[in-house]
């Protein structure tokens, strides 16, 4: 049996079956529509008969056997089919029974089981059948069908939220994303595929009422005006063979309205009909032999033909096993280990909560009121989170480190428009932007102003105006820079996490950079760590070039210098400072003009020399020895400068000796965190310093 089926399933028939199984598919539904016309021998209606019975079964135990709705999408195109063939047989069956009184073998033995020589009882019986089938089993799926439909396209939104931020948040890359996306979206049109499918199956059960009413009334006359038969004898004969013709029909109907209760109480399809046929149909070669053995059975019921039940129980196990041997190139599920459905299940399968998943602290968050959602939602065309992904490459390219992911929350007791940037829990910056507006900034060049709502823009805090989609054409003609929302929501993220950087780098985080260039500098890091400074001295000295808006990208020329310097002296402030003279070339490019010039802010020699002659050694370091008094008068005269410069259109960048220039920074850093503070050590030959302001306490003191 195994070598003749073998030898069957390497014949030219079937190679030539699946290679045109598509043709023979469109030829199916042409027949289909030729059933309602042609009149049928009797033997050839069993036949047909027993399929329908056969397809019902099969989808039956597809439905069941699915793990999810994906798995069957092509279920309601074949609902859409196997109603319009039940319909077509119903027609057929009419025909015969109307013009000869008779209409095979299949439905005389189910007629004539049902009523079992009582035409009352079998009346009864075929009533509860509809009765079941129309408002239990229709009604029912067809309800399913519309909520899930609902339900899944109001969801949609949120998965999609959620899917974006799982990807900005680095858990799945962008073809698993890619992959959620289109799931998610064959699922809604699945489903409300599904929902108007549900009313193909209402309108065959109405139609199987309507119909086996006039087989009865119609067969009652046909049979006393032109067969000669007595009203008794009429009313057995057409009743007998009108409820055989209602059961055949409608079981089969009532087992795909219960397959489609089951599909979509627990997605569309992704190639053609017959692709999705040969390959979600025919892929569970399981379904294919316990079909195969419910045909036998019905083979050896005494009435029906056995002949034709076997032969379908033969063809349709046949296909199973050819399946199972891999003919249409669906692999055997029992070779999968079960590793393999972990894997599909697993994707996008939310995990159980554990308790020590809330001691895990976010080093960054964004949390967003409801009225920002569309920013992120792609299905509104927001792209913040996209924005959000090349922001962390541009930074990772520009400070020397991977930004850690951003958690993005909605948080309903914000305002609708309002965000929250935090990091490791604590709120470092917020900002509210006007849903459906427009920035538009005043660079320095506008011809004429605009009405708007003003604001202030967020990241830098410069004066702006909130406009509309409308005037954004005539804004951009009058000199202003329009902004989109997310732009002005990632430019201020931007500048947040640059100046904060030194406190999302981890220990951990150091540890991976050293482990990305052992293999290339193997000696440098070997010579380095531990020997010389550990890995949290390493990481004391990365955070305070970050601090400074130093990138570390160069890092084996850091551990280099780290190596010399720290062999010196063991203060790791005066060990960046050696770095920083080091790094003098990266950060003079990254300030300096086109012209190569850097203008600067000096400081009052007096005043330097002063400031030198405060510094006070300590077992830590060192510090500036002032009194608040004094210490208020120089960060005031700092920021009187700071502010001039910027009045210039120019960035704060202030030149001064060697010996204080930490101590400047520091001093700084309360009335003036953007200042950039350089050592002339920092400056490189060939850059011209030109001065643009000069710190000094004698205006204080005039």
């Amino acid at each position: 049996m195994s070598e003749t089926l073998t030898a069957l399933t390497n014949s030219r028939f079937f190679k030539l079956f699946n290679e045109q199984k598509e043709l023979l598919i469109i030829l199916g539904l042409v027949a289909i529509v030729i059933l309602m016309i042609i009149p049928l021998p009797t033997w050839m209606m069993d036949f047909l008969l027993s399929t329908n019975i056969m397809i019902a079964l099969i989808i039956l135990l597809i439905s069941m056997y699915n793990r999810e709705a994906l798995d069957f999408s092509i279920f309601p195109t074949v609902l859409l089919v196997v109603t319009l063939f039940r319909l077509s047989l119903n027609i057929a069956t009419t025909r015969l029974i109307l013009g000869q009184g008779q209409a095979g073998h299949v439905i005389e033995t189910f007629g004539s089981f049902v009523t079992g020589g009582n035409i009352v009882v079998g009346v009864i019986i075929f009533i509860i059948i509809m009765v079941v089938q129309f408002m239990v089993i229709t009604k029912g799926s067809g309800r399913i069908a519309e909520v899930a439909a609902r339900f899944t396209l109001d969801a949609m939104p949120g998965k999609q939220m959620a899917i974006d931020a799982d990807m900005n948040a680095g858990l799945i890359n962008e073809q698993q994303a890619r992959q959620r996306r289109e799931k998610i979206t064959r699922e809604a049109d699945f489903y409300g595929a599904m929902d108007g499918a549900s009313k193909f199956v209402k309108g065959d059960a109405i139609a199987g009422i309507i119909i086996t009413l006039i087989n009865i009334l119609a067969g009652f006359i046909v049979g006393m005006l032109q067969q000669g038969l007595s009203a008794g004898e009429s009313l057995q004969v057409f009743t007998t063979l009108t409820i055989g013709d209602g059961l055949v029909s409608q079981i089969p109907a009532l087992m795909i309205s219960t397959g489609a209760g089951i599909i979509v109480s627990r997605a569309a399809s992704e190639g053609t009909l017959g692709q999705d046929l040969s390959k979600q149909i025919f892929s569970n070669y399981t379904v294919l032999f316990v079909t195969a053995f419910i045909m036998v059975i019905f083979a050896f019921i005494p009435g029906l033909p056995s002949l034709i039940f076997l032969l379908l129980a033969f063809i349709i196990g046949g296909t199973g096993f050819m399946t199972m041997h891999n003919i249409f190139g669906v692999a055997n599920e029992q070779d999968l280990p079960d590793e393999a459905y972990e894997e599909e299940e697993g994707l996008g399968a939310p995990e159980e909560e554990r308790v020590e998943d809330f001691l895990v602290v976010d080093p960054l968050e964004l949390e967003i009121g409801y009225g920002l959602i569309p920013l992120v939602d792609s299905a509104q065309g927001g792209d913040l989170l996209d924005r959000i992904q090349q922001i962390r490459k541009q930074l990772a390219a520009e400070l020397g480190f991977i930004i850690p992911p951003v958690r993005i929350r909605d948080n309903m007791q914000l305002e609708p428009n309002q965000y929250v940037i935090k990091i490791r829990t604590i709120p470092v910056a917020q900002g509210e932007l006007m849903s459906g507006s427009y920035l538009a900034m005043d660079p320095g060049n506008v011809t004429d102003t605009i009405r708007g709502i003003e604001t202030v823009e967020p990241a830098f805090g410069l004066p702006a105006l909130w406009i509309t989609e409308s005037q954004k054409d005539e804004a951009e003609l009058c000199g202003y820079t329009v902004v989109e929302l997310p732009a002005v929501l990632a430019t201020h993220l931007t500048e947040i996490i640059k100046a904060n950087a030194d406190d999302l780098l981890t220990r951990q985080d150091v540890q991976e950079l050293l482990n990305n260039i052992k293999d290339t500098h193997k000696a440098v890091i070997d010579e380095v760590t531990p020997n010389i400074l550990s890995l949290g001295e390493i990481h004391r000295v990365l955070a305070n070039l970050l601090h400074e808006g130093v990138s570390i990208r160069d890092l084996p020329l850091i551990l280099e210098i780290l190596s010399d310097a720290a062999r010196m002296n063991k203060n790791l402030d005066v060990v960046t400072e050696y770095v920083r003279n080091g790094l003098a070339p990266q950060i003079c490019t990254a300030l300096k003009n086109e012209d190569n010039t850097l203008r600067v802010i000096t400081i009052d020699p007096n005043l330097e020399a002063q400031l030198e002659n405060a510094l006070q050694e300590y077992e830590g370091g060192v510090k500036l020895n002032l009194s608040p008094t004094d210490a208020g008068r120089v960060s005031d005269a700092v920021l009187r400068s700071a502010a001039a410069v910027r009045e210039m259109g120019e960035v704060p960048i202030m030149v001064v000796s060697p010996v204080i220039r930490l101590q400047i920074k520091k001093l700084s850093d309360a009335v003036v965190p953007e200042l950039i503070v350089l050592s002339y050590n920092e400056i490189v030959s060939g850059i011209e310093l030109q001065s643009l302001d000069m710190v000094s306490l004698e205006e204080q003191d005039e």
